[in-house]
């Protein structure tokens, strides 16, 4: 009972909390504006039902649910976000594995969380960040031409999964937690991405994919795929 009270606590995520101050205190300086520069007041109440909903918009991208896994994770591949599964195939790796690997990319649109998680536990092998592209982020050409973070990571099994986050385009900040040397977690924050993207994650080929195309997932609680 314990932990479903904790998977319901909603908070907002702390990469959300100054753009929402400042958006707050920018709509109110604007109806204020309205409100007290015009006799009529249709403009302020017509400012003032756009203004809610917009901020409304910005508060539902920021929330960050509390999750716990709350399972075995040994050999277990869980969604690194929320959203739909757009690609399940087999890819040539050629910025650090240089083979093939199963790929796995959930997009995220503007209204699902953006927070990222690890996919698996482990130790963090490598962290690198390209410049590059702003191009929709479900077209195929996303994963090596935009703006990405790479972060690979070893399984206690010896097994390496590479997560790659992606800006989209309206993304345009990627923030990436994973530091080279730690030691990561499924249920831990790998980072966020701001406005719309996706995540990728490479995989072996041996490894067991458990979602389909068009699949929803919900981060840090879909089981994407099971490890040989």
């Amino acid at each position: 009972m314990r932990r479903l009270k904790k998977l319901k606590k909603i908070h907002i995520h702390r990469e959300g909390t100054h753009t929402l101050a400042a958006g707050l205190l920018a709509l109110l300086a604007i109806d204020a504006a309205l409100y007290f520069g015009f006799d009529n007041k249709i403009p302020f109440y017509v400012a003032a039902a756009i203004s809610l909903f917009t901020y409304g918009i910005m508060v539902n991208f920021f929330r960050c649910p509390i999750r716990l896994f709350g399972a075995d994770t040994e050999k277990v591949v869980v969604a690194p976000a929320d959203g739909k599964v757009v690609v399940v195939e087999e890819v040539e790796e050629n910025e650090y594995f240089h083979d093939r690997r199963l790929m796995v990319s959930i997009f995220m649109s503007l209204t699902n969380v953006h927070a990222n998680w690890y996919p698996v536990d482990g130790t963090i092998k490598q962290v690198s960040h390209q410049n590059g592209k702003y191009l929709k982020a479900w077209l195929p050409k996303a994963s090596t031409d935009n703006e990405r973070s790479t972060i690979v990571i070893e399984t206690p099994e010896g097994t390496e999964v590479m997560a790659r986050q992606i800006a989209g385009a309206m993304a345009r900040r990627i923030v990436t937690y994973a530091e080279a040397g730690e030691d990561c977690y499924i249920d831990e924050h790998m980072g966020f991405i701001k406005f719309g993207s996706r995540v990728d994650v490479f995989l072996p080929l041996d490894t067991k994919i458990l979602v389909k195309l068009g699949q929803k997932t919900v981060g840090n609680q879909t089981v994407i795929a099971r490890l040989s």
